[in-house]
């Protein structure tokens, strides 16, 4: 077998150094893309059909064109096989699956030839380039960074970072901000991912973080761990929120991220071009976190409702429109910080409401139970919100109400488990004129005031049930009377109820496939 035909070229070896080192990649991955050009090269003028690489030894520079040819019998490809009996003319050792090189003589590289390899070289570099940007930048998502503002298109700037090039889209600025070429900009890195058309960084300043991460640089504590931002909220250049709680007692969260005469907070307001920015406490009792979030309005009662996760602000009257802010954005802006939805009610209204339910709760008693306003009076001022309750508590809860004794609470029992049971019966009337099926009656969980809810929404089989999600039945029976409201997990779990039977219909048709 003839030798192999190589050629020297330190030179190429050289380029590859000077290009690895400016673009900051493995110089190997510079030294393969040239391979691959060459081994394009080779098959021009060779012929694309053939099996034809290079190799460039790393040492000196020598280049090797060879021509691979598989072992195979029987033949299905003369350009890129070679048959059995061939081979071992060429090498007695060969074997099926075995390849056959064919030394090639040097390329005299033409114009065309030239261009085409340094296209490929330009672009695998470039890939090798994107790929060092994406793994190096891939690290640092969550991180503040400086660039120069290198051309803005329809809005968005794109931003040099000096080894990388990263985007920030027209929403991700702050209203109102423009830049031009060559103004320095800095911005938060949200996210890093690889796209068609190469790895891309993706900058923001309207971020939340973005401001939690201003703080960090201008807080020495908050860069120590001594404190901690726990939520930010923010209106992007308007008005932001941030709760901060600190880890030694003795250091202020505040007024550290004040600082002296502001000058901290006035620091990250400046960058964010004058959002006003409210520093509040954080606390672990969801009811005080809330007050902290309203400041500066004043608050004069909380009341919580952890399932649906809804707090009822009151503040006084002259607080309100303080409490709800400008189009809304105080509260929505604690809201967001809190986690929590907020309705704001002035002292007026929560008296007039509460007044109001005093009255409906008063009335319900009084027409049911057949008793008089002042003993109807008494057992709301107790807390007794419902029929159930004076049914079902124990006697001596409700003799131990002034004025009332054991008597009076069990002849007040058996008015109120007949009032239910009159209910029920007439629940249970109009069920059935609303033709809800009976097996729905049956569910766990299921009133016979929710069956009449449902009937009158349409809802009157199991499968009408089992078709619904679980928040579409929590808004059904929500918008009735509140003696069939429903939280999210128990309507998920009537549902299920109700589903039960498609299991045990379609588990029985597989145990009797004739049924089919």
């Amino acid at each position: 077998m003839e030798s192999t035909v190589t050629y020297a070229r330190p030179e190429l070896l050289q380029v590859a150094d000077t290009v690895a080192r400016d673009k900051g990649i493995d110089r190997d991955e510079v030294i393969e893309a040239m391979e691959q050009a060459i081994q394009k090269a080779g098959r021009s003028k060779y012929g694309q059909e053939y099996d034809i690489r290079a190799e460039i030894d790393r040492r000196n520079g020598e280049i090797r064109l060879l021509r691979f040819r598989e072992v195979a019998d029987p033949i299905e490809n003369e350009a890129t096989q070679i048959g059995l009996a061939e081979a071992q003319r060429l090498n007695p050792e060969a074997e099926i699956g075995d390849y056959i090189t064919d030394p090639l003589p040097p390329i005299d590289f033409g114009r065309i030839a030239a261009q085409t390899a340094k296209q490929v070289i330009v672009q695998k570099v470039r890939d090798a380039e994107r790929q060092r940007q994406f793994l190096e930048y891939r690290d640092r998502v969550a991180e503040i960074v400086n660039g120069l503002v290198k051309r803005v298109e329809f809005g968005n700037v794109v931003v040099d970072l000096g080894r990388a090039e990263a985007m920030a889209r027209r929403d991700e600025l702050l209203p109102r901000e423009s830049f031009r070429q060559g103004e320095r900009m800095r911005a938060y890195i949200y996210d890093v991912r690889q796209e068609p058309r190469g790895p891309q960084i993706f900058l923001s300043r309207t971020h939340p973080q973005f401001m939690a991460k201003l703080f960090a640089q201008e807080v020495p504590e908050i860069y120590d761990g001594i404190i901690e931002i726990k939520a930010v909220a923010r209106d992007p250049g308007s008005r932001a929120k941030i709760a901060v709680v600190s880890r030694d007692s003795g250091i202020d969260p505040v007024g550290a991220c004040v600082g002296m005469r502001g000058s901290r907070v006035q620091a990250v307001v400046g960058e964010l071009q004058g959002e006003k920015i409210d520093i509040v406490p954080w606390a672990s009792d969801p009811a005080t976190f809330v007050v902290n979030a309203l400041a500066p309005a004043e608050v004069t009662k909380v009341v919580m409702d952890e399932e649906q996760r809804r707090v009822e602000v009151v503040v006084p009257d002259d607080q309100l429109s303080l409490a709800i802010g400008r189009r809304g954005q105080n509260v929505r802006l604690a809201s967001q910080l809190t986690g929590w939805d907020i309705d704001i009610l002035t002292e007026a209204e929560e008296s007039e409401r509460r007044t109001e339910e005093f009255r409906i709760r008063s009335k319900t008693f009084i027409d049911a139970l057949d008793i008089d306003e002042v003993i109807a009076h008494l057992l709301v001022t107790e807390g007794f919100t419902s029929l159930e309750e004076v049914a079902y508590v124990t006697a001596n809860d409700l003799a131990d109400i002034e004025g009332f004794d054991l008597d009076i609470a069990a002849e007040l029992q058996a008015r109120a488990r007949t009032a239910l049971e009159r209910r029920d019966r007439e629940y249970e009337r109009r069920r059935v004129e609303l033709g809800v099926a009976d097996d729905l009656a049956t569910l766990n969980g299921m009133t016979p005031a929710m069956l009449v809810a449902l009937g009158e929404k349409g809802i009157r089989t199991l499968d009408n049930l089992a078709d619904l999600a679980g928040d579409e039945l929590v808004e059904l029976l929500g918008s009735n009377a509140g003696s069939t409201a429903l939280d999210l997990e128990a309507a998920n779990g009537l549902i299920m109820q109700a589903r039960a039977h498609w299991f045990e219909d379609d588990a029985a048709s597989h145990a009797n496939p004739a049924r089919e």
